[in-house]
C-alpha cells in the first residue's frame, strides 16, 4: 500500500469511533487497533533484497513484492527488513522485556519489534520460522525503508 493511502486510511479511521481494522491481500496485511493509550498499526514485514538503497520521503513507492524478496546476507543468512520510514524498538514498553534477543527462535508471524512512525507503533512479524543471529540496530534509532533490522537464520 502506497504510504498515502496509508495515511488516508489512518486518518478516516481516527476521525470515526472505529477501534479496529484489518485488511489482507496476497501482499500485506494491515492491521488498525485503536485504544486509550496508543494506536498500532501491524503490519507482516517482508524479507527485502540485501542491499536496498536510501529512499527518499518524496521518492516513488516501492510495489510490495519487491520488497518481499528474501535477501540473502550469506548461504546461510537472511534479514528482516523495515517496511516503512520510523523509529526502530525492541521492546513494547520501557519496562517490558525485548520481543526478540540474539539466539531466539520466532515463528511466523511472531512480533520481533515496533517501529514508530507518525506516532503509531506498528508491529513488524516475522515472515517465516527463524533464529534471530544478530540485531542489526539500537533501541530508538530511526530505520528507513528497506533498512535491515535484523539478521536471521530461517529454521
Amino acid at each position: 500500500m502506497e504510504i498515502k493511502n496509508l495515511r488516508a486510511l489512518v486518518k478516516m479511521i481516527t476521525d470515526t469511533d472505529i477501534t479496529e481494522f484489518e485488511m489482507e491481500n496476497a501482499e500485506e496485511k494491515i492491521l488498525i487497533k485503536r485504544g486509550p493509550d496508543k494506536e498500532y498499526v501491524q503490519f507482516a514485514a517482508p524479507v527485502a533484497s540485501a542491499a536496498p538503497a536510501p529512499v527518499s520521503a518524496l521518492a516513488a513507492p516501492v510495489a510490495a513484492s519487491a520488497a518481499a524478496e528474501p535477501a540473502v546476507v550469506d548461504d546461510k543468512y537472511e534479514t528482516i527488513n523495515s517496511p516503512i520510514v520510523g523509529s526502530f524498538y525492541r521492546k513494547p514498553s520501557p519496562e517490558a522485556d525485548s520481543f526478540a534477543d540474539v539466539g531466539a527462535i520466532v515463528e511466523a508471524g511472531q512480533t520481533v519489534c515496533l517501529v514508530e512512525a507518525m506516532k503509531l507503533f506498528n508491529e513488524i512479524e516475522a515472515e517465516f520460522k527463524c533464529k534471530i543471529v544478530e540485531i542489526l540496530k539500537q533501541d530508538a534509532a530511526p530505520v528507513e525503508f528497506g533498512e535491515p533490522l535484523f539478521k536471521v537464520e530461517r529454521l
